[in-house]
């Protein structure tokens, strides 16, 4: 493991849960000055306020940001709210008129971490500043990609990093925008300690409706915070309408939320603790009785290469797929979840009983 996933000293330095809240994208310097005095009318003031200058659109012709006029609006929030502002980057041009207005923080969006020369670029663009820098997950469910955009800015020594998970492209789950992936925020925040994720539930849901669940899952999560985007008039913003809610909705939602304490910050309990050392035991029985049931399976195995049988027999794994999946069911776990425990088990006794027969396979004998 690399030395900086180690450390505990990441993060934005803000206390709590941080709040990301502000329109998708900066449209006039009415609209800016309205969400923010709605936000204060409903005493919302959140951690940073968001807003894109740059909007990174699919296909030329709709509304791709304000550009540079939209950074020079940004002075009303610090004027009105006093909190940090924060905007997307895409390239070196924006990064560079980003820093010469002063913006807090940036983030890096999902299409451009998929572009590792793209990361690059602005990641030397910013070689020798200490802004923070927050970055989107690409839009494939990549992990290392993820994490080597992360690495990549740490390299020219950006230190004050987050990750912000926004869910992923799914060309067949209609229910999100962007499908959320709750696995890979934990994987990043176990492999690279001290990292922030940020979850973004506008681009998940992709409408106003599932917002307070979503934030709530990624809280249950673990995870440090949301970004919620905000607008005095979501009905005719500019871009991604659906997914906007009012400051009213927003304090509503953030009312709703049951916001827990991470255990990071926390000391376990004594009684966490008893549960958390019975549940160890009871992985070392499970680890134990898959290596006696592997065992078994190794012994099925010389006996189809001694019978010379196929590994795969459609019959026996349909009749244990459904039997196991049954029971499980009714013991209270889920159809998914045996489904899937089931078929790596499988896939892992097929594997192993292959190896059987090739060891038995004249080719193999000879070579």
């Amino acid at each position: 493991m690399k030395d900086h996933l180690k450390t505990s000293e990441w993060g934005l330095g803000l206390k709590g849960h941080v709040i990301i809240a502000g329109p998708c994208s900066a449209e006039t310097p009415e609209q800016v000055e309205k969400v923010c005095l709605e936000m204060k009318e409903q005493n919302i003031i959140p951690s940073m306020f968001r807003a894109g200058i740059w909007k990174p659109r699919t296909r030329p012709g709709s509304f791709e940001g304000i550009g540079e006029d939209g950074l020079k609006w940004m002075e009303i929030v610090r004027n009105h709210l006093n909190i940090p502002i924060t905007t997307e980057v895409g390239n070196t041009a924006h990064v560079e008129l980003a820093l010469k207005h002063k913006v807090d923080v940036l983030w890096i969006g999902a299409r451009t971490t998929v572009n590792p020369f793209a990361v690059q670029e602005i990641a030397e663009a910013l070689r020798g500043t200490d802004i923070p820098v927050m970055v989107k997950n690409p839009m494939n469910p990549d992990l290392q990609l993820w994490i080597g955009a992360l690495e990549r800015l740490h390299a020219v020594g950006i230190n004050k990093l987050a990750a912000i998970h926004r869910g992923f492209s799914d060309a067949y789950d209609k229910r999100f925008r962007n499908k959320p992936n709750w696995s890979m925020p934990i994987h990043l925040k176990r492999e690279w300690k001290g990292m922030e994720v940020i979850n973004d539930p506008s681009h998940i849901v992709g409408k106003r409706d599932g917002i307070l669940e979503i934030s709530q899952r990624a809280i249950n999560f673990g995870l440090d915070g949301l970004m919620i985007e905000t607008h005095h008039d979501p009905d005719n913003a500019w871009s991604d309408a659906k997914q906007q809610v009012t400051p009213a909705q927003l304090k509503d939602i953030l009312s709703k939320i049951d916001f827990k304490n991470t255990l990071d910050a926390e000391k376990p309990s004594e009684k966490l603790h008893d549960l958390r050392t019975a549940v160890d035991h009871m992985d070392d029985q499970l680890i134990d009785l898959l290596a006696e049931r592997f065992s078994v399976i190794d012994q099925i195995g010389a006996h189809k290469r001694e019978h010379k049988l196929t590994v795969f027999q459609s019959d026996r794994w349909k009749e244990v797929m459904d039997s196991r999946t049954d029971k499980g069911v009714k013991k209270g776990l889920s159809e998914k979840f045996m489904k899937e425990l089931l078929f790596s088990i499988h896939e892992e006794s097929v594997k192993r009983q292959e190896k059987q027969l090739r060891a038995g396979d004249p080719v193999n004998k000879n070579a």
